[in-house]
């Protein structure tokens, strides 16, 4: 069998960063190796780089008579083809190859372009593979498949990515017919990009006028949209990656401010803004909550990239 006559299949690629990332434009290289048990003719050994994204999703089918509906699409940034070995002698040749351990080079040139980052989700995915194929005369052809952890080349110099970020909400509180002084927060971060792992600062003003106390709670959230080519379909999902509760705010407090520090997760992918079928956004919301009334919420969209970005210096007075 095909499996008996090659063993210990390995795709190894040259590492361009720490990260083992590529992005659009990049060289890739590397080497395959694996083992031959016997002395075997190959009629080429192929590679293909793609990249592509893929959504689906279904709704529907409670009842009897509700028939469940699905909704998919698909797209296709690039499709690169190759050879690693083919015999030069003739068309349809073959090549022996003898008993042992064999390796072969490889590389392939990315083309530039805006791709979105990787992303796998419940559904669905954009995904870079790069795929080895080995051909033998009489057989058919044996593939193997290893991802690519593509990472969207951002363009750091648009100045809103270090610029300060602020948002405001306020609310009376009532109880029957009961009206309270009113409850306000301020919420602010130093800039608006980050990487996974790093730390920010909330800045948060909170006065709490009212007779209750407020206990402020921070949610780092990941809110996953998928839509169909269209886009007039869509679903949304929304994954909670940090939480943290602030210190309770007494009930007459003019004024108290928190920093609170909230860590990115390194397991966090970039944002994704720029395919047609498939973003990923990040928000923070700090939600101040009282006993028998409805919460006070504000939202910080943030985003989450490879790139580190500093925060702007502070405008001259």
């Amino acid at each position: 069998m095909f499996q008996q006559v090659i063993k210990n299949f390995n795709i190894h690629f040259n590492p361009l960063n720490e990260q083992n990332t590529i992005s659009g434009g990049d060289l890739v290289t590397g080497h395959i190796s694996f083992e031959l048990t016997k002395e075997t003719k190959i009629t080429s050994i192929t590679m293909a780089v793609r990249g592509k994204a893929h959504v689906h999703w279904s709704r529907g089918g409670g009842g009897k008579r509700s028939r469940r509906r699905h909704y998919s699409a698909k797209l296709e940034f690039f499709n690169l083809q190759g050879y690693i070995m083919q015999d030069g002698n003739v068309s349809g040749g073959t090549t022996k190859l003898q008993p042992g351990t064999h390796m072969f080079p490889f590389s392939c040139q990315l083309p530039q372009g805006d791709f979105p980052s990787t992303f796998h989700g419940p559904h669905g995915h954009i995904a870079y593979t790069l795929t080895v194929g080995i051909n033998r005369p009489w057989h058919l052809c044996k593939d193997f498949v290893a991802q690519l952890n593509f990472v969207n080349r951002f363009d750091t110099n648009q100045p809103l990515l270090g610029a300060p970020l602020s948002g405001s909400n306020s609310k009376t509180v009532c109880c029957l017919c009961c009206v309270s002084g009113p409850v306000t927060m301020t919420v602010s971060t130093e800039k608006k990009a980050f990487t996974p792992g790093e730390t920010l600062k909330l800045i948060c003003d909170f006065s709490n006028a009212s007779t209750r106390t407020i206990t402020p709670k921070i949610k780092l959230q990941q809110r996953q949209v998928y839509y169909t080519i269209s886009r007039n379909s869509r679903t949304m999902v929304f994954k909670k990656l940090e939480f943290i509760t602030g210190h309770p705010i007494n009930p007459h407090t003019s004024f108290v401010r928190n920093e609170i520090l909230l860590t990115i997760p390194t397991s966090a992918s970039p944002s994704i803004s720029n395919c047609s079928i498939l973003e990923v956004e990040y928000f923070i919301e700090v939600r101040l909550c009282a006993s028998f009334s409805s919460d006070l919420t504000v939202l910080i969209p943030i985003i989450i990239c490879n790139t580190f970005i500093s925060p702007q210096p502070p405008a001259y007075m």
